[in-house]
């Protein structure tokens, strides 16, 4: 057996430990086995790494884009100090539509053409539109807004490649033990994303200092202060570019996953190669060909694995089950992302709140620094701890337990607000924004993540991801543009916000409306992912295989991570 020239230190190929089996359908799952029951070891945490630098990348970009329409109002809107509210929202909606594509584009992409083929491509995109906006500027025939919409929607595109890829990749290479855990820290890079990117705009604040604070206003911020706002903005934005470039090498040599190479390309040689070079930290086993060429052409008629294709993708899910179970994953996705992305509009509030408002600054100066100072304590309040709880819970708690839970006392905290919002103190408001913010990602915000990478087979698991993403972020362009404006129903001078309650109000009942969505997702606590969409599961067949293999002389086949069963030296010494 020779070893391939991929492989990297995150994740590594399995070389063929299982050759000299026959039967195509116990090399499979003897190969499944050996990542399913793989101890949990540093080269996991190296593909967190890897996965996570992609949310961090795409957090970091999302949570940028309002500081960015902040600096770019006083540097192309002088005398005024900031953009017109069409423009803001359009810089602000384009990354989402753009998310949308990339979220069924790659998703369906890595079903087809597979998943080592898409990976590191949408990295690649990230990076180029991140750098072509931070070099962006307006010219007498382009208007700067237009250029940055273009570029957002390309970076979008990226955005919402990386949302099923890095998922389904996470998961199929997971430990089963540890999948859920493996997988929401890969998504809690997001806290860690927004909070980099309050550090930065921190940063560069203090760095400007001098140049900012002659300007009392942010209308009046121009000459040397527009200059240095100019600066600051782009460095913010080039920023972002940075972890994604650090981490490309290691996505574009991941080797293919062996359940996709299994199940859709039905290689068997090379599956299994692969297995086990992805636990030595190599990027891909190589088989022999001719052996490869022989066994493919056996798996392609005795392999228990359906094969994909357009026909066989709307015959599973004209199934009810199936429809329920992607309906209830889209669904919840969706009903979350409404009130998630909406309550952001209480950021103002809140800021007031805790001391930070930018309405009591004495120049430009304090208006940007009180701003990134409030965004840094709103997610270190509430965020990020609620990422990291579920990290450490979900393979003990369950993802669906996490989520009803969540959407449960998000619905009461909604209501809360919406019915007493006039009664609550300013403290009251703060407790409550922060006690949602703890439950949005201790609870649905990352369950809605986890649960479609996990319970859909392998041979439509990263389309149907992207078509519940996609929900997901349709349901944040209708929470942040139809519902969230309705608050300034009826505003009159002394108040500007009358119809608050009652957009609180409507973020509760798609809280409540979320709960009925959970109930038609499964459970997917430490069970193989055979097991969940309905294949194979090598718990199930372990007697029968036992008993056949002790006929045959030979020492009994394990199970997953989720049941016991053989060393790891009774698997290679297997027949």
């Amino acid at each position: 057996m020779t070893k391939t020239a991929g492989g990297n230190n995150a994740y590594h190929n399995f070389n063929n430990d299982f050759l000299h089996i026959k039967d195509v359908n116990e090399r499979r799952r003897l190969a499944l086995a050996e990542v399913d029951r793989a101890p949990f070891g540093w080269y996991h945490i190296r593909a967190i790494l890897v996965a996570g630098v992609g949310f961090f990348t795409d957090s970091y970009d999302i949570f940028t884009v309002s500081l960015l329409t902040l600096m770019l109002g006083i540097v192309y809107y002088p005398g005024v100090g900031k953009m017109p509210t069409t423009s803001d929202t359009a810089i602000k909606m384009a990354t989402s539509a753009g998310t949308v594509i990339g979220q069924v584009g790659f998703g369906t992409l890595a079903d087809i053409v597979g998943r080592k083929q898409m990976y590191g491509l949408e990295l690649i995109l990230i990076i180029i539109a991140t750098l072509a906006q931070a070099l962006t500027s307006s010219s007498p025939s382009m208007n700067i807004v237009g250029v940055i919409i273009f570029w957002r929607i390309l970076q979008g595109v990226g955005i919402g490649g990386d949302y099923p890829l890095s998922s389904i990749i996470t998961s199929e290479f997971a430990t089963t033990k540890w999948r859920g855990a493996m997988m929401g820290a890969v998504f809690a890079m997001q806290g860690l994303g927004q909070l980099g990117a309050a550090f930065v705009m921190l940063f560069i604040t203090l760095g400007f200092k001098k140049s900012l604070e002659p300007a009392p206003t942010l209308a009046t911020c121009t000459g040397d202060c527009g200059v240095a706002v100019d600066q600051m903005w782009r460095i913010l934005i080039g920023f972002g570019a940075v972890p994604g470039c650090i981490a490309l090498y290691y996505r574009l040599t991941i080797p293919e996953t062996p359940r996709y190479t299994f199940d859709v390309q039905m290689d068997v040689e090379k599956a299994s190669a692969d297995a086990e070079a992805y636990l030595k930290g190599e990027t891909e086993g190589k088989p022999d060909t001719v052996a490869q060429a022989i066994t493919q052409q056996t798996a392609q008629n005795k392999l228990e694995i359906p094969k994909a294709s357009w026909s066989d993708f709307f015959r599973h899910y004209s199934k009810r089950k199936n429809a329920m179970l992607l309906a209830g994953t889209a669904l919840s996705w969706c009903f979350l992302d409404i009130a998630y992305y909406g309550v952001s509009l209480n950021n103002a509030t809140i800021l007031d709140v805790i001391g930070y408002s930018t309405n009591n600054a004495k120049n430009t100066y304090e208006i940007l620094y009180n701003t990134a100072i409030g965004n840094m304590i709103i997610v270190l309040a509430g965020a990020v701890p609620g990422y990291w709880v579920t990290v450490f819970t979900v393979d003990t708690i369950g993802r669906k337990p996490i989520q009803f839970m969540g959407f449960g006392i998000l619905t009461v905290l909604f209501v809360v607000m919406g019915f007493a919002y006039d009664k609550l103190s300013p403290k009251g408001l703060l407790a409550i924004f922060v006690l949602a913010q703890f439950f949005f990602n201790f609870g649905p915000n990352a369950t809605t993540f986890i649960v479609p990478g996990e319970c859909f087979p392998t041979r439509y698991r990263s389309t149907s991801h992207g078509i519940s993403a996609a929900m997901g972020k349709i349901g944040s362009i209708i929470g942040s543009s139809a519902i969230a404006p309705l608050r300034t129903r009826g505003a009159t001078p002394g108040n500007p916000n009358p119809w608050m309650d009652h957009v609180l109000e409507i973020y509760a009942l798609f809280m409540l409306l979320g709960l009925g969505t959970t109930a038609m997702i499964v459970e997917t606590k430490r069970k193989t992912l055979e097991e969940l969409a309905g294949e194979y599961d090598m718990s199930d067949e372990e007697t029968a295989s036992s008993t056949d293999n002790k006929a045959e002389g030979e020492v009994p086949a394990v199970r997953g991570a989720n049941g016991g069963g053989g060393s790891d030296d009774q698997i290679r010494q297997h027949a």
